[in-house]
């Protein structure tokens, strides 16, 4: 039997998973286990590039792993873990730091956008991090990396990373490829359908969350923006609203942008919204109720996070002493 091709992700858990995140990556990874070896983890190295709450980062760490549980991810069949419970993570992102080149991480989109936002906290981490990025990734040797577009830039610096480190001391890293999700890729804004669903939206009747109760969900799809004429039909330019509703409502059910059309020929945005958030409902309610299910558990918790990390080092482990021994060190 072949072995299976190796396939890695992970997600900061700086806030609640959105529906965004649901559609756009996690909903196709439980199907991911039968193909690939999976590694899934919670990016928590990552989230203090922004000052966070201690407490609330530890909570959105375990209510996220309780989600993708929730989510279909059977730790059975993936590998789910904690980032910073892997210290290999940290020990290979400051050897990548330093074949990472400064003009490489100038030319950062994320860096960009982030040192607008946060400009009184422009720290090191912030700058570096996707040296750390190229680290969670290659440390595992991985063959694809499920990302949305916006992080493609991110994939593409961490393969010219690995292609000069290999270059200098040979056939260290496995070069991986991003692995970009067809359907429901990208879930825009409710409230502007210009900017990607996001749980950093200022409006937050814009970003719809798994933990989100049956009512607020509602109400957030009835508030939903559109324009001014009454027909649903898809158009991502002229009627960006109605198109990210849409394209929603064909992730939920399975059904083409023509099958959704005939659906509501004749009828009225008051009659699509609802049933957009009724459809959503009818995915994200379940997962809400197992999550909540799963983090009051809290031995079965800790033990799948453990297995998680002791599995993730091992493998980890093997791809540093390599490393450490290219570039010089003496071995532990």
């Amino acid at each position: 039997m072949d072995e299976k091709k190796v396939l890695l992700s992970g997600i900061q858990p700086s806030g609640d998973l959105t529906l965004g995140s649901y559609l756009g990556a996690i909903k196709n990874w439980a199907d991911l286990a039968k193909e690939f070896d999976c590694y899934y983890f919670m990016a928590d190295m990552h989230t203090i590039t922004v000052r966070q709450n201690p407490a609330e980062l530890r909570r959105h760490t375990l209510e996220q792993l309780a989600s993708y549980i929730a989510c279909g991810l059977d730790p059975n069949e993936n590998t789910l873990f904690i980032q910073s419970h892997v210290h290999q993570h940290a020990e290979l992102g400051w050897v990548l730091q330093c074949y990472t080149m400064f003009g490489e991480l100038s030319r950062m989109t994320q860096f960009k956008d982030k040192s607008a936002k946060h400009q009184e906290n422009i720290n090191a981490g912030l700058f570096a991090y996707p040296s750390l990025m190229a680290a969670d990734i290659l440390l595992y040797q991985p063959d694809y990396v499920p990302v949305g577009e916006d992080q493609k830039q991110h994939v593409e610096l961490t393969r010219d990373v690995a292609n000069r480190f290999n270059g200098l001391y040979g056939d260290v890293f496995k070069i991986p490829e991003p692995y970009i999700p067809k359907v429901g890729a990208r879930v825009m804004s409710l409230q502007t359908p210009t900017s990607k669903m996001s749980k950093s939206d200022p409006d937050q009747n814009g970003c719809v969350y798994l933990k989100d109760d049956n009512d607020t969900v509602m109400r957030k799809f009835k508030r939903a923006v559109t324009d001014s004429e009454t027909c649903v039909r898809y158009d991502r330019e002229g009627k960006p609203g109605i198109s990210n509703l849409m394209e929603i409502y064909a992730a939920c059910t399975g059904k083409t942008y023509e099958e959704i059309q005939r659906e509501f020929d004749g009828k009225g945005y008051g009659e699509f919204k609802p049933a957009v958030g009724e459809a959503v409902l009818s995915v994200t309610a379940p997962i809400r109720d197992e999550a909540q299910r799963i983090l009051k558990d809290k031995a079965y918790l800790e033990s799948v996070y453990k297995a998680g990390a002791e599995k993730a080092g091992y493998i980890a482990n093997k791809t540093l002493r390599k490393v450490y021994k290219k570039v010089g060190f003496v071995a532990r």
